[in-house]
């Protein structure tokens, strides 16, 4: 699913979209498994008698719960997580029922870092530390597939923009040598 574009500036292009690394999906799918398995297992040991629709009713409620909180909340938590590159910024948007971002300009990024233990690098994935200027800290991305690329890119994107800031610069800057001066006299050489 793409990025709304209705949160994107009018020359902005979404480079890259990202969640948090498949993984952390992995014990939600696990547990899923098991809760299922077990309320299964469960209800077929009921003994016949007069409560055993009840107690089986009672084995498939606390499944739906327990399915509810150890697998639907973190599954749609990690789908709610959004990290997305642009042409122009960072953003950070996660929540399921709140919802928290933010976004940092690539101009007011400093320092991008990653780090990775051994069974990150296994399966691509890290923490990114990204410094900004005039800000009270970094700001941490755990979990970050392509860790190491996402750095890069970063460090790109950042390259990038600031050269298109420059020749906007530029462009303004010329357009304003072009401009007959304010007093409306023009000088003229004379030789």
């Amino acid at each position: 699913m793409p990025y709304p574009d209705r949160l994107l500036t009018d020359d902005e292009e979404v480079v890259r979209h990202l969640h948090p690394h498949g993984l952390t999906i992995f014990w939600p799918v696990v547990l899923f498994l098991l809760v299922v398995g077990g309320a299964s297992f469960g209800a077929a040991l009921v003994p016949p008698g007069p409560q055993q629709g009840m107690v089986r009713l009672g084995i498939v409620g606390l499944a739906g719960l327990l399915l509810v909180v150890l697998v639907v909340v973190p599954l749609l938590r990690w789908r709610t997580t959004h990290y997305v590159v642009t042409t122009h910024r960072l953003l950070f948007r996660e929540g399921i029922l709140a919802r928290r971002g933010r976004d940092l300009g690539l101009s007011r990024i400093t320092d991008v870092s990653y780090s990775q233990t051994l069974w990150e690098r296994i399966v691509r994935s890290g923490t990114l530390t990204i410094e900004t200027a005039g800000d009270g800290g970094a700001t941490v991305l755990r979990q970050i597939p392509d860790s190491g690329g996402v750095q890069q890119l970063l460090a790109y994107m950042i390259e990038e923009d600031a050269d298109r800031r420059a020749q906007e610069h530029a462009g303004y800057l010329r357009s304003d040598d072009d401009r007959p001066p304010a007093d409306g006299w023009h000088s003229t050489a004379v030789l």
